[in-house]
């Protein structure tokens, strides 16, 4: 699964793409990587279509976030008003289109198979979509739902969030974050836009890291015991 959170300027510079790289290695081995935060197409979502492995897929891309917008408009809400955040604003980001762009880099450039709706499971292999919005304990549920037995989140002003039953693994390109942040902060790319790292090497690291994990090494969300950020999607009114 992947995610990102409380993303400034580094984000979608560098751990963003980085596990783009990571995703588009796990798919050409044969596994399944998932793309969620529909909320952080928007601006973006022509780009993300392209990536789509025919018309259906793509078609289904739009449908996701024309849905998205029609979910807040139906609350009173204008989407494109509340984003990028107030923290994505103190981080540098100034529009909702530079957020999304930053957000899919996440998708690598593996073709996108399939598009599913919120926790599914995916029937085929390789990158898919899932209807998730951007808030932490609604999409790690629902990537948790949908089969993910890691997920790799980026960060750039530093989410600690973990998950009680999947691990997450914490990425940052901010140098900043992962000083300030080292008991959250489980991977430090800082050095790619220092000069001494590449996007490709960082993530080929982050791919290893994530076989780690999945083999059992604990994350800094686990050692901390900061994993209970758990929620359900809800898409009505609860009585």
């Amino acid at each position: 699964g992947m995610k990102c959170g409380s993303s400034d300027t580094t984000s979608g510079l560098v751990p963003n793409p980085a596990i783009g790289v990571a995703s588009d290695l796990l798919v050409a081995a044969g596994g399944t990587s998932i793309l969620g935060e529909v909320t952080e197409f928007i601006g973006a979502e022509h780009l993300l279509a392209r990536h789509a492995e025919n018309e259906t897929v793509a078609g289904r891309i739009f449908e996701l976030v024309a849905r998205m917008e029609k979910r807040a408009m139906a609350a009173g809400e204008d989407i494109r008003g509340g984003q990028p955040t107030g923290g994505n604003i103190k981080g540098g980001l100034t529009t909702i289109e530079e957020k999304s762009l930053g957000a899919i880099a996440k998708a690598g450039t593996a073709p996108i198979r399939a598009v599913y709706e919120y926790g599914e499971r995916p029937a085929v292999p390789g990158l898919v979509v899932m209807d998730s919005p951007g808030r932490e304990p609604e999409i790690l549920t629902g990537l948790a739902a949908a089969g993910c037995n890691v997920i790799a989140f980026a960060t750039g002003r530093g989410a600690p969030q973990g998950f009680p039953f999947v691990p997450v693994l914490k990425i940052t390109g901010s140098r900043t974050a992962a000083e300030k942040m080292s008991d959250h902060i489980d991977m430090d790319l800082s050095g790619v836009i220092e000069g001494t790292d590449t996007i490709l090497d960082a993530g080929r690291r982050i791919l290893e890291e994530l076989a780690r994990t999945a083999s059992g090494a604990l994350t800094k969300a686990e050692i901390s015991g900061y994993n209970n950020s758990m929620d359900i999607y809800m898409l009505g009114p609860v009585i």
